[in-house]
């Protein structure tokens, strides 16, 4: 084996255990988050230099790189804006959203990195799958720990009233985002990497493995994650026929674990119940139009508050992370300085991606969003399911393709679009998913 060669496989491991640390670094916090991603990037301009550059630019890319330009000159526009009709309120800022926006930048960064090590497999995704697999299976166990003896693996109690469990989350009560956005990985990784131990093993390992995450999904008290879970699953066993046969088994294993837990457990059953009330209460106001009635859910408040704030900014959007501000602005006169005395309640962002994007970057920004995600679907979904494309052969290609439709769901609850830990993931999905629809067509150059 020549110099050459060896330092060829020495390159794609090095590139393949960054990618693979990026689920636990999840569980580490963002902090981690962002070291373990610029490490990646960084690493990648340094080995590869300009060919980093040099893949071939789709449409979907015009249009992301747009996206990220545009928030850009979003921000410039926003912090000068506050400048002229709020000197005294910016100089509390200090070009604070200039500074969010060019930073924002590096997820561009991430998913042009990740397009070129995939196109040009300089990066193989097993060990991310195993890694992804192997932390949604430690998460459910945390979870399983915490609701058994109160604390989780580390010793450290539970932080909640009893109606959701962490994990190894601490406080932030994400174990079941966690869980729902890394755990379908496992069920790919025997019949894609070792397909000859897959009909031995599959229909004995993936009904436990299922059984799993439904248990830990079902515990965490995160109700969206598991009903987007179950969602993902009955689509993919409906759209591929290999695993069809699992339907029926996954629906009386969910049926079954559900109604045990929910019959034998008042923190679950208040939990699931309460939140098919605040369901139909919702659609209740929304139906009868009656949006500011004060015993209206709490979410329905926080969708609500996006309305009046965006009419402020509606065409490029007030900046991004600036919701928590101009939410305080009286919905007549939009050049009010923001009254932090106000009693009506704003929270941090309106907890769904689509009405943030529309508060904080405008209708510009919302409809090159829209433009990205429908592209995506379109170049995934679509060609692998309606027409005939060579991604009919592809199945590597599946868990991305329904981890993405999960993620821009539009009609969930969501954290903030913006902040690093949904950043990441969103791009790192869609990184590999472009670069997945694409190979041997994108490198102009070989490298």
């Amino acid at each position: 084996m020549t110099l050459f060669s060896i330092f060829k496989i020495i390159k794609t491991n090095y590139f393949s255990f960054l990618l693979a640390l990026l689920p636990i670094s999840f569980i580490a916090g963002n902090m981690i988050i962002n070291i373990n991603a610029m490490l990646l990037v960084f690493s990648a301009l340094i080995f590869f230099k300009k060919n980093v550059f040099k893949i071939k630019y789709f449409f979907i890319d015009k249009i992301i790189l747009l996206f990220f330009f545009f928030i850009l000159f979003n921000g410039i526009y926003a912090d000068i804006k506050l400048y002229i009709y709020h000197n005294e309120f910016y100089e509390t800022r200090n070009f604070v959203t200039s500074i969010k926006s060019i930073l924002y930048f590096r997820y561009f960064l991430l998913y042009l990195v990740l397009r070129f090590l995939v196109e040009t497999n300089k990066i193989k995704l097993n060990l991310f799958f195993i890694t992804c697999s192997l932390s949604s299976i430690f998460v459910c166990f945390d979870i399983f720990y915490q609701f058994t003896y109160g604390k989780d693996i580390f010793g450290f109690p539970v932080e909640t009233t009893g109606r959701k469990f962490s994990g190894p989350f601490g406080d932030e009560l994400i174990a079941g985002g966690y869980v729902q956005r890394f755990s379908l990985f496992s069920f790919f990784i025997l019949p894609i990497f070792f397909p000859k131990y897959s009909n031995r093993f599959s229909k004995y390992l993936i009904p436990i493995l299922f059984s799993i995450f439904v248990i830990g999904l079902t515990l965490s008290g995160n109700r969206m994650p598991t009903i987007l879970f179950i969602f993902i699953i009955l689509l993919i066993t409906v759209l591929q026929k290999q695993i069809r046969k699992f339907l029926i088994p996954f629906f009386l294993i969910f049926s079954v674990i559900f109604v045990v837990i929910y019959k034998s457990n008042d923190v679950v059953r208040f939990n699931f119940l309460g939140f098919y009330e605040q369901v139909v209460k919702i659609s209740v106001s929304i139906k009868n139009k009656n949006f500011t009635d004060k015993h209206n859910p709490q979410h329905l408040k926080e969708f609500v508050t996006f309305y009046d704030t965006w009419l402020l900014n509606k065409y490029v959007g007030g900046g991004i992370k600036n919701f928590r501000y101009y939410c305080h602005v009286r919905p007549n006169n939009s050049i009010e300085y923001p009254d932090k005395k106000s009693k009506f309640i704003c929270n941090m962002h309106p907890h769904n991606y689509y009405l943030e994007i529309l508060t904080e970057t405008g209708l510009v920004g919302f409809a090159l969003i829209l433009i990205i995600f429908f592209t995506a679907f379109s170049l995934t979904f679509v060609k692998k399911y309606f027409f005939a494309s060579p991604l009919n052969q592809n199945n590597l290609i599946i868990p991305f393709i329904f981890l993405f439709i999960a993620e821009i769901f539009p009609i969930k609850s969501t954290g903030s679009f913006f902040t690093t830990g949904n950043t990441t993931y969103l791009f790192l999905i869609l990184g590999i998913l472009i670069a997945l629809t694409r190979g041997k067509y994108s490198i102009e150059n070989k490298v």
